[in-house]
């Protein structure tokens, strides 16, 4: 009976020690899983925060997409509010979206929705405006969405997106395209600029070469005078044309400083008038009218002079007929204005707004390398004025300089 008993008691040892090895085995491993799930959940925290940092970073808004309800619930928006952004509400929907931007995007991002919602594309990507309140102006924005889950049928039940504002890299590819179009502008320039100057400087150049090496050959007194004077207005045509160039591209790179000095207006213009009058072609009159006797002008009188012979000459190319009118006004709110008007061929309505471009030629088969009226616009705002113009084709032309008087 007591080894019975022994037996018995010796069986309940050894259960206990299994019931307690196995407690411990069990509390072992649940330590394990616990250590586990904390190690998953610092993890994820840690996630968390890289997220958001990447979020804040990039000033993303991530978003889910109910498409059977077209609810959108905003889970982070980090954009700059400077804008208008979308609310933290519940109730916000698509619609409600596209009554954001600007009409002309919200149709295009509409059917682009309508298309992810309804599972006829995978991912969805548009850039788009918001107009900001109260003002006329918008910012742009760029969105990214994908499908995440679909039903038993393949159809999307869930759709997640991000939004960023773009504001810089829209404006770096504006002035990248700005970049690019003057780029291209300038070799046009360049281009056009070759073919005129070699055009206008082979010209007088040949009559000068022609006419000197046949000048030893002339014994007649009158026709070497003639051949004389013809190399000196071809000499002088080719000196105008390097001035040209030399000007412009002085006042342009700023190389060239403002001398002031202070000069009687009607004495300059005079003797302008003067030193042109016998190069007026027969029948053409040259006018002078002043609105006083007296006026001291303020200003560079090298570039004031530049610009009126610029204009004089222009005035005379085109002049067949009639009358050259040179004359000023009084001054008014410390401005004067200076004009020179023309009976002349006038100007189409479709060239006018170029005829400051450089080397635009309005007709061809005049000479000049287009420059003169670019090299008027550019010393005038040099000297805080502008040059305008008004003409009508058939009716003569009207060029006013309008500068300061001190």
């Amino acid at each position: 009976m007591s080894s019975l008993s022994s037996m018995v008691l010796l069986g309940l040892m050894i259960a206990a020690c299994l019931v307690f090895i196995g407690v411990i085995v069990l509390q072992h491993r649940q330590g394990r899983d616990l250590r586990y799930e904390l190690e998953q959940l610092d993890k994820l925290k840690e996630n968390n925060i890289e997220s958001e940092f990447v979020l804040r970073a990039m000033h993303l808004s991530t978003w889910h997409l109910n498409p059977k309800t077209m609810a959108i619930t905003f889970d982070n928006d980090f954009r700059e509010r400077t804008g208008r952004v979308a609310p933290q509400t519940d109730n916000f929907c698509l619609d409600d979206q596209l009554s954001m931007m600007h009409p002309d995007d919200a149709e295009v991002v509409g059917k682009g929705m309508q298309a992810l919602c309804e599972g006829r594309t995978e991912n969805y990507h548009m850039e788009y405006r918001v107009p900001i309140p109260d003002t006329d102006k918008c910012y742009w924005e760029e969105c990214y969405a994908t499908i995440v889950d679909r039903d038993v049928e393949g159809k999307p039940t869930s759709i997640v997106g991000t939004t960023m504002r773009i504001d810089d890299r829209k404006q770096m590819e504006e002035a990248l395209i700005d970049a690019r179009n003057r780029a291209e502008e300038s070799d046009r320039l360049k281009s056009a600029f070759i073919a005129n100057i070699s055009h206008e400087i082979r010209t007088p150049l040949n009559a000068i070469v022609g006419f000197t090496s046949i000048l030893p050959d002339i014994s007649d007194e009158a026709e070497r005078r003639s051949l004389v004077d013809l190399i000196n207005d071809n000499t002088q045509k080719l000196l105008h044309i390097i001035d040209d160039v030399v000007n412009i591209s002085r006042i342009e790179s700023g190389q060239e400083q403002m001398v002031l000095t202070s000069f009687e207006l009607k004495t300059a213009l005079t003797e302008l008038a003067d030193r042109y009058h016998q190069e007026l072609k027969p029948g053409v009159e040259l006018i002078t009218e002043f609105a006083s006797e007296q006026q001291v002008l303020t200003t560079d009188y090298h570039r004031f002079c530049d610009i009126m012979r610029h204009l004089l000459s222009n005035a005379m190319k085109f002049t067949q007929q009639g009358n050259i009118t040179i004359g000023y006004a009084k001054p008014a709110d410390g401005r004067i204005r200076i004009w020179v008007r023309d009976t002349g061929v006038g100007i189409d309505k479709e060239s006018l707004p170029h005829v400051f471009e450089r080397f635009y030629k309005v007709n061809e088969f005049v000479p000049g390398a287009g420059l003169g009226l670019s090299i008027c616009h550019a010393m005038a705002a040099s000297m805080g004025g502008t040059v305008t113009v008004r003409s009508k084709l058939g009716e003569g032309s009207t060029f006013t300089l309008d500068i300061p008087v001190r």
